[in-house]
């Protein structure tokens, strides 16, 4: 079993991929919707409510063992995407829509890339091509997004947990590599929400990559056990891009850290004719 976490407007819901399908913590999806301060309690009252009215849904709960906040693995409640969406019904709240549609979308891609991961591969190339990115462009992403999934699984396999650690970590990377922070890499592009790597011009992308790919490498050989030797690592994978970089900017006389938000792309217009345009 592989248990991973999914975000939801910031809000950490655990799930647990079990018997060819994902199950999902009630719990988590009970303390989102009910905004209680205490989660477990609520789904309590709610349970033993649910019972008396004769709910099939709560004899349908699987006790699964899923990671909790200090690390360890603890039985919790769980239900398939089905259940989930039945215990919605019985808490009022105003994100219980937003929640389903997210859920059911989120759920069947994930679901249907688990099946076939060329699915995920193809999704990302069609979205990357309607923006306007080349083909060259793309193909280069995709293979730093192949990197990284090794990354963090190697980090999972360590203990790393998802979200805060993973975020803590990468930009350890980031900043080892390009001597900025995640934030300070995107003030520089003038970036806000836009995602940092869809701005990186080429060179930018293959030093990133080659950061990761060597954290990923360094990190199977040393077999780190704590966060704090995670984090070690992780500065070691990014210096190694760092000598990287400095050997090609000796070589060019310039600076690879570019403000360019993007590449110059080619895209085809309706006519099929192909035109040169730079994106701002």
């Amino acid at each position: 079993m592989k248990d991973r976490l999914m975000i939801f407007e910031g809000n950490k819901i655990r799930r647990i991929w079990y018997n060819d399908d994902w199950f999902y913590s009630v719990m988590d999806v009970v303390g989102i919707l009910s905004g209680s301060v205490d989660p477990a309690s609520y789904w309590r009252k709610l349970k033993q409510r649910l019972i008396e009215e004769g709910n099939e849904t709560v004899t349908k709960c699987h006790g699964l063992k899923i990671r909790a906040t200090d690390g360890k693995l603890r039985l919790t409640d769980t239900l398939t995407k089905g259940g989930i969406f039945r215990i919605i019904q019985s808490i009022p709240s105003k994100k219980a829509e937003p929640f389903k549609l997210w859920l059911a979308k989120v759920g069947s891609e994930r679901i249907d890339e688990i099946d076939d991961p060329e699915l995920s591969i193809d999704r990302a190339m069609k979205n990357y091509l309607a923006k306007g990115y080349s083909e060259k462009w793309i193909n280069q992403r995709l293979k730093t997004i192949e990197i990284r999934k090794e990354l963090t699984d190697e980090w999972r396999l360590r203990g790393v947990q998802e979200g805060q650690e993973f975020a803590i970590l990468t930009n350890e990377i980031t900043l080892a590599w390009s001597d900025k922070s995640i934030r300070d890499y995107k003030k520089f592009k003038g970036l806000r929400r836009d995602n940092l790597r869809d701005n990186m011009t080429n060179l930018e992308l293959a030093l990133n990559m080659l950061a990761e790919a060597s954290t990923t490498e360094i990190s199977k050989e040393k077999k780190p056990e704590t966060f704090e030797d995670n984090k070690k690592i992780a500065k070691e994978g990014g210096r190694a891009a760092k000598k990287a970089r400095e050997d090609i900017e000796k070589t060019i006389g310039k600076s690879v850290i570019s403000k360019k938000k993007e590449l110059n792309l080619e895209i085809v217009n309706d006519s099929k004719k192909v035109l040169s345009v730079k994106r701002k």
